[in-house]
């Protein structure tokens, strides 16, 4: 599958035709997403993305089907702090309901041609250079104790480097203008704060996705299995964003997960040469390591609020 152009291609294809449905026909008007609608698209993208993995495992065998599923829980698991942090940018920009999911939409389809700029870059680079694998992982353990021994987090957004060159190089006008990005005014160009808003939400997916391709590279080395893996969990992250903002206090324990599964892959990578851990110890690891977090952080919140 990984050389076929024809798997690509239509793959490709379908992915644009499905964005297209949903911003031209379902998301044509702008309006405030429900919880409910929200978890609709998001039973939706799950579904979709367990529809491709039976294609996997009937055309590419038992272990591709485990790759691609471990990959797709890995980048789904990473998306969540990518989902607080988008959720901070918006609160910080008090960007209105209707206006968020164009800006995630349009955030999104960046990310996707980043992601795949992003996998073809670290898979060519691993089967050029080997040693890279060792560099990899102990970038990703090291990561995961940095998170580990994080605090809360703590951003200074009206710091941040991308919202200051943005500014330096539009003028930007005071107010939000509906959904619209640019607008003129006297024959000049200005950008709005909701362009702001997608600058910022496209930097941060950026700096995600060097922890999230080295985690998924460290499961499959195969790029059609990377890339649609990681294409399904970022189609399914604005409906999750709608999903859990607003609850986003009921994950307080998910980092210590992610932690121990950055750690885990870390390690995974490193010893690849010595002794290669089995993909469903991988899989079993990670749903148990997310299941433990998801279980602490509700019994945390269910304490907290009954001392209430």
């Amino acid at each position: 599958m990984e050389d076929s152009y024809t798997w690509w291609i239509g793959f490709n294809v379908f992915i644009l035709a499905m964005l297209a449905l949903d911003l031209g026909v379902f998301h044509r008007k702008s309006h405030e997403i429900s919880v409910k609608e929200a978890f609709l698209w998001t039973g939706f993208w799950i579904l979709l993305a367990f529809a491709f993995n039976v294609v996997v495992y009937y055309t590419q065998g038992t272990e591709k089907a485990f790759e691609f599923f471990t990959g797709y829980l890995i980048e789904k698991s990473l998306s969540v702090d990518n989902i607080f942090v988008i959720i901070l940018i918006f609160t910080y920009f008090q960007v209105p309901g209707a206006q968020q999911h164009k800006v995630l939409f349009w955030g999104i389809l960046g990310a996707l041609v980043m992601r795949g700029a992003f996998i073809f870059a670290g898979v060519e680079l691993i089967h050029r250079f080997h040693w890279l694998i060792y560099i990899f992982g102990g970038f990703l353990v090291y990561t995961g104790i940095k998170i580990l021994a994080s605090g809360e987090m703590n951003i200074d957004l009206g710091k941040n480097p991308v919202l200051k060159l943005s500014r330096k190089f539009f003028s930007v006008t005071e107010k939000f203008e509906g959904d619209k990005f640019f607008v003129k005014r006297d024959g000049k160009r200005w950008a709005t704060p909701l362009f702001l808003v997608l600058m910022l939400v496209e930097s941060t997916d950026l700096i995600f996705a060097v922890d999230s391709i080295p985690a998924i590279l460290a499961v499959s080395d195969d790029a059609f299995i990377v890339y649609t893996s990681n294409v399904f969990a970022i189609l399914g992250l604005r409906s999750l964003y709608f999903a859990l903002a607003g609850i986003e206090r009921y994950f307080k324990y998910l980092k210590y997960g992610v932690s121990a599964i950055l750690v885990f892959v870390g390690i995974k990578m490193a010893i690849v040469d010595f002794y290669k851990i089995p993909i469903e110890i991988s899989l079993a690891f990670i749903f148990i390591a997310l299941a433990l977090a998801t279980l602490a952080s509700l019994m945390f919140v269910g304490r907290k609020e009954g001392k209430d």
